[in-house]
């Protein structure tokens, strides 16, 4: 066999494989990752959503802080807890807090709710669809 007669079959064979690669390369991040169940009972800070009544003569972050700082202590350590005011489609923020930081925010003057952040994993086309 010469390398001419081996050409033809070598692109064919990588044209038959390259599908499979990039199906097999799909299909190994598909699975869910699964969220790991021991942050939320620990004691170490997590992401939270909390939800507030829209201030009506205050800007919003300034409120946002001013409920963290009765629950940390000082406007620097609700500054460096704060990660995110919501301002258009819902009133709140989004804040690194310990479990026990979780229960005395809840009881805040204005505090409707508090939920843990979660990450989801959004669909992104037909074959993720489940």
């Amino acid at each position: 066999m010469n390398i001419s007669s081996l050409r033809p079959f070598s692109f064919f064979v990588i044209f038959a494989l390259f599908p499979l690669i990039i199906i097999a390369i799909a299909m190994s991040d598909s699975t869910p990752k699964p969220i790991d169940s021991d942050s939320s009972s620990s004691s170490a800070p997590a992401v939270h959503i909390i939800y507030t009544e829209k201030p009506l003569e205050e800007e919003p972050e300034s409120y946002h802080i001013r409920t963290l700082t009765a629950v940390l202590g000082s406007e620097e350590a609700a500054k460096d807890a704060l990660l995110y005011s919501y301002k258009s489609a819902a009133s709140g923020f989004s804040a690194k807090l310990t479990p026990h930081q979780v229960e005395q925010i809840s009881k805040q003057p204005g505090v409707l709710q508090v939920v843990p952040s979660q990450t989801v994993q959004l669909h992104s086309g037909p074959n993720k669809l489940h």
